[in-house]
């Protein structure tokens, strides 16, 4: 069903389809990713996640005197559609919303062994991102969703390539969830670098300078001094802003911490170094129309370390003051990457 006022423009051709995607030139097991899902129309598909617990991070990290591992999960499924994992949101503190870069919805609650830590995933389903028309697209370009921020029954879904966030209601029937016209933003999402879009979508506190505000934060498209493009999108302080990289690291997402501070999940990649992973925590009073923010460095990381290509960050707040921090990884389908989920605590 297409909302009022709304128009819904039919896609290509399964072919044409299936040609973007470059599924005619992949291997049988590439092939089988990309096909089609078969949900049908309105559903959720139920799938089996399979967990290997990790106890230790392992290599040599630079850690904050804050910041602790706790453990984590190494994921997989005989399910094609999972993986490529890009964002993560917990709706309370054990069931969570995320999206895959390949155009679904994943749902499903944690699991805990008698000491609280991670132990598996349970009540796990996947679902298409729907378009205007209300069906299933099978173009990665059309569907590349990288963040994700929730507001009530609603999710901000942001995506690159096609570079938009739009608004999908309603979350408690992700099935039937439809988006919205694109956001405004105030500069033109054309400047954006095709793979380099919105990969940090937040939602900032209510009680803080940008009242509940959305946060969006480009993953490496860069003005002329070399910052990188963010919005304040609606509230009392919207505009852009700029986030300065450091080290050649890349924003992949970020959450806003119970005091209003914001905390930005960051990669590396080279030949020479392999992957990296980095926390870095921005003041949340410096975040204001024409600011170039920047912040301390609260967790680095190499391959050495139990670590993937990290995408996804979400907090959840803890009765004694303290935050755990769940940190997912995109393994781009890839049988040379992994599906992890970790576990921080970050002290009050």
């Amino acid at each position: 069903m297409v909302p009022a006022g709304r128009a819904c423009v039919p896609e290509r051709s399964v072919y044409a389809r299936l040609m973007a995607t470059g599924c005619a030139l992949a291997t049988v097991f590439m092939l089988a990713a990309c096909s089609p899902a078969n949900i049908p129309t309105g559903e959720t598909l139920p799938i089996a996640v399979d967990s290997d617990v990790i106890t230790e991070l392992g290599g040599r990290p630079t850690l904050a005197p804050s910041l602790t591992f706790v453990g984590g999960l190494e994921l997989s499924s005989s399910e094609p559609l999972f993986g490529a994992f890009s964002a993560i949101r917990f709706r309370d503190p054990q069931s969570f919303l995320g999206v895959f870069d390949t155009g679904y919805w994943i749902t499903g609650r944690l699991q805990r062994d008698a000491d609280g830590r991670l132990s598996g995933l349970d009540a796990v389903a996947v679902a298409p991102l729907l378009d205007a028309c209300g069906r299933e697209s099978l173009s990665k370009f059309r569907v590349d969703a990288e963040s994700l921020a929730l507001d009530g029954d609603r999710g901000f879904v942001g995506f690159e390539q096609r570079h938009r966030v739009v608004a999908y209601a309603p979350l408690s029937d992700l099935g039937k969830a439809m988006p919205s016209e694109p956001l405004v933003f105030p500069f033109d999402l054309d400047i954006l670098h095709s793979n380099g879009g919105i990969e940090a979508l937040m939602t900032a506190p209510l009680d803080g300078q940008l009242a509940g505000a959305l946060v969006a934060i480009s993953e490496k498209s860069t003005d002329d001094s070399g910052n990188n493009y963010a919005a304040i999108l609606g509230g009392p302080m919207a505009g852009e802003f700029r986030v300065r990289p450091r080290d050649e690291f890349e924003i992949t997402d970020g959450v806003f911490l119970p005091g209003g501070d914001l905390l930005l999940l960051e990669r590396r990649f080279s030949i020479a170094t392999g992957v990296g992973m980095r926390l870095r925590r921005i003041a949340g009073d410096t975040i204001k129309p024409g600011a170039v923010v920047d912040g301390e460095i609260l967790l680095e990381a190499d391959y050495s370390s139990q670590i993937d290509n990290m995408e996804g960050i979400d907090a959840i707040p803890q009765p004694d003051g303290s935050v755990r921090l769940i940190v997912v990884s995109d393994d781009n389908h890839s049988i040379l990457q992994r599906s992890l989920m970790l576990e921080f605590r970050l002290a009050q």
